[in-house]
């Protein structure tokens, strides 16, 4: 009789315990949402922290090395003596590493910028030789006659400066692969006249007479003549003049005058121009 009443009592009796378990939930289920707010916060926290780290290791420069090494030697204040003093020497030692890297690394960078330095100075040296030659090629190329020679109607005249007798003169102007002038025109006569300014200028012509027949050096009869006044008049010593002057200071189609051959006379050479390739 006993038993059944226990029993209808524990039957009648509220579920307490169920009740305490609901309430129990929901504080877990209130504290695991703080959690994970919390850890979020915290993983920002590391993020950003993260971030401006990255960034000041990114950015940093040779004084960035000596506040870290700075902040380490004082990081040690908040812990024992013992531990101070060996945490404090290690980071210390890795800071003079650090530093000695860094400075080795820099004088590295300082001698490849020497080195690029002087190599494109020697590229733009290089450079500049190539322009000039290339310039200098095509001036060559372009010039129908040697330097020094002028170019008149598709022939190359050059005026000597020094004086030779006439034979020498013609083997100078042969050296040269040409020949002692042939006036063929007045064209060319006075053309030639205007080569070179000098009143009184006195230079060999590629003329020459034998037994008082005068030829051009080309082997051509002489056609058209600018003699001076009164000339040839086979004067000189033993009234041998078989050489052909010309005289700027005579009227420029009457300048020409037979001479000795062994006088010492400028000259006057002349060839074909090349043509441009």
């Amino acid at each position: 009789m006993m038993q059944g009443t226990e029993t209808r009592d524990y039957m009648n009796e509220p579920p307490r315990r169920r009740k305490k378990r609901s309430g129990d939930k929901k504080q877990t289920e209130k504290r695991l949402c703080h959690m994970i707010v919390l850890g979020f916060a915290l993983l920002c926290i590391v993020q950003a922290t993260l971030n401006i780290s990255l960034r000041l290791t990114l950015y940093s420069s040779k004084e960035s090395i000596h506040p870290d090494c700075n902040a380490t030697r004082f990081s040690g204040n908040d812990q024992t003596e013992e531990a101070q003093g060996n945490g404090v020497q290690q980071k210390s030692d890795q800071c003079n590493k650090l530093q000695e890297r860094f400075n080795s690394l820099t004088r590295e960078r300082d001698e490849l910028k020497d080195r690029n330095n002087q190599l494109t100075n020697r590229i733009r040296a290089v450079e500049d030789e190539r322009d000039r030659l290339k310039q200098l090629c095509g001036t060559l190329s372009s010039q129908r006659c040697p330097p020094r020679w002028r170019e008149i109607q598709s022939r190359c005249y050059f005026l000597s400066t020094e004086s030779k007798t006439w034979e020498e003169s013609r083997k100078h102007c042969q050296s040269e692969e040409a020949d002692l002038v042939v006036i063929s025109s007045q064209q060319e006569q006075e053309a030639i006249y205007r080569l070179d300014k000098d009143q009184y200028l006195l230079f060999w012509i590629g003329l020459k007479g034998t037994n008082g027949v005068f030829r051009w050096v080309d082997g051509s009869e002489l056609r058209e003549t600018f003699w001076k006044e009164g000339q040839p008049d086979h004067g000189g010593p033993n009234n041998v003049e078989d050489c052909v002057e010309m005289y700027h200071h005579n009227p420029v189609l009457n300048n020409w005058n037979d001479a000795p051959c062994g006088h010492k006379r400028r000259w006057l050479c002349e060839k074909n121009a090349h043509p441009i390739s």
